[in-house]
């Protein structure tokens, strides 16, 4: 007898109430169950199975409509039934409810569970639904500039889609549903406001002393493309050490995790996300590691050791990830997690732990200490805010062209810093932008 599994379920005797369990493996791989079996494995056999025979077909018929094979079986002497349940292609419901086969377990499908069920049973996933009432000129054109941008540098759109105008992108993006109207991943990735339509589409981000206690933080909003660019950018910026060094007069900069891996495990947690859960995706950073979560699925017959090795890209957001690979921002091949653990390694860092728990899925990245390095110009090593206010407190008549020199950062990143540095009432700027001076308030 083989052992009980995500596809096997053993019963001592037969109650109709089992007819929820056949529900439960028609509605995902489907499987067998064994009555006259205790949950040992040990047959110990029936006494009605001739009724059970004839009972078992009719009664998933009558209440679900499907037909499943009953064959009798015999081991040393005793008498047990086999049913065979298909997995069907199309929603089964039992008395009103959908029950669902997970692991060893059998679920009731409700709220946004069972919405995402009865849309793949129907091939289409959440991302792929139409929202009523918003059209292209709802879209944020210069979302949409960049978008183009970043596919014709990748060549993985035609000529004629980049050169076309918003709806014939949006078409050749399969970005619009029956009807004209766009799908929620069209409003996800190009809307200014997507939070009108999508509740917890933003990322936010926290800086923890302990787990208990959560020193500063920050959230990002706007449309899909905005949250990986601002994202990414306030990491680096405010939330991660940079340890600095010189090689001849090159300023070098490393993080405590490599900027690329980074990228990779923040692409993935938006572009995969469930959107239909209302929660946000959360960045914890603490001195010696970074947790990215976010509330999605694994594929139903992967786990944690699917995305350690070479496996096929299954996205949760098809839509969505399309769009991020025509602009180059992921791959279709399902290498993402692998080149996470390649740049970690690479760098010199322990390879991330990746966690998956019905809360949702997350990575972590482990710092490792470093000295920090002895720098010729007496600039510390430190945040891109702490470092401005080191240079301005030093030189009050710097120039924003040598702060980016000075910082190694781009020009947009250092006004980005300075104005949040004046708004902070850290910094204020005296007289002109060419005969003027900072003054560092605090």
């Amino acid at each position: 007898m083989k052992a009980e599994s995500q596809n096997i379920e053993w019963k001592e005797s037969w109650r109709d109430e089992f007819l929820k369990w056949i529900c439960g493996f028609a509605n995902a791989q489907g499987g067998k169950i064994y009555i006259g079996v205790n949950d040992k494995g040990i047959v110990t056999g029936l006494n009605d199975t001739k009724k059970l025979l004839e009972e078992i077909p009719n009664k998933t018929v009558q209440h679900m409509g499907i037909l499943v094979d009953v064959n009798l079986k015999k081991q040393a002497g005793k008498s047990y039934i086999e049913i065979v349940v298909d997995a069907y292609p199309n929603p089964i419901s039992y008395s009103g409810e959908y029950h669902y086969r997970s692991g060893s377990t059998k679920q009731v499908l409700k709220g946004n569970t069972l919405m995402k069920f009865l849309l793949q049973k129907q091939g289409k996933r959440w991302d792929g639904v139409p929202v009523p009432k918003v059209n292209v000129r709802a879209l944020d054109n210069s979302t949409i500039v960049y978008f183009k941008k970043k596919a014709k540098e990748t060549g993985r759109l035609t000529v004629d889609a980049l050169k076309g105008n918003n709806e014939i992108l949006l078409e050749n993006l399969r970005l619009k549903a029956d009807g004209d109207f766009l799908k929620r991943a069209a409003v996800l990735l190009f809307h200014p406001d997507p939070e009108k339509f999508v509740t917890g589409a933003f990322v936010k981000i926290g800086f923890f002393n302990s787990d208990t206690e959560l020193a500063y933080q920050d959230e990002v909003h706007g449309n899909l493309f905005q949250q990986v660019e601002k994202t990414m950018d306030l990491i680096l910026t405010k939330y991660l050490k940079a340890y600095i060094s010189y090689e001849g007069i090159h300023r070098v900069e490393k993080y405590q995790v490599p900027e690329i891996a980074l990228r990779e495990a923040v692409l993935n947690a938006i572009a995969h996300k469930d959107y239909s859960s209302g929660n946000p995706i959360q960045i914890s950073v603490y001195n010696d590691k970074i947790m990215i979560w976010n509330e999605g699925e694994l594929p139903s017959d992967w786990t944690i050791k699917n995305l350690k090795a070479k496996h096929p890209s299954k996205p949760f957001n098809p839509d969505i990830a399309n769009a991020f690979f025509r602009a180059g921002l992921i791959e279709a091949w399902g290498r993402g997690t692998l080149k996470i653990i390649k740049e970690c390694k690479e760098y010199g860092i322990k390879t991330p732990l990746f966690k998956y728990t019905l809360s949702g899925f997350v990575i972590e990245f482990r710092f490792v200490a470093q000295e920090k390095s002895s720098v010729s110009n007496g600039l510390p090593d430190m945040s891109i805010e702490n470092l401005v206010l080191d240079i301005l407190s030093k030189n009050k008549n710097v120039t924003i062209a040598e702060l980016v020199t000075l910082t190694d950062k781009s020009k947009s990143t250092v006004q980005r810093v300075i104005e949040k540095l004046k708004g902070e009432k850290k910094i204020l700027r005296k007289g002109s932008d060419k005969q003027g001076f900072w003054k560092v308030l605090k």
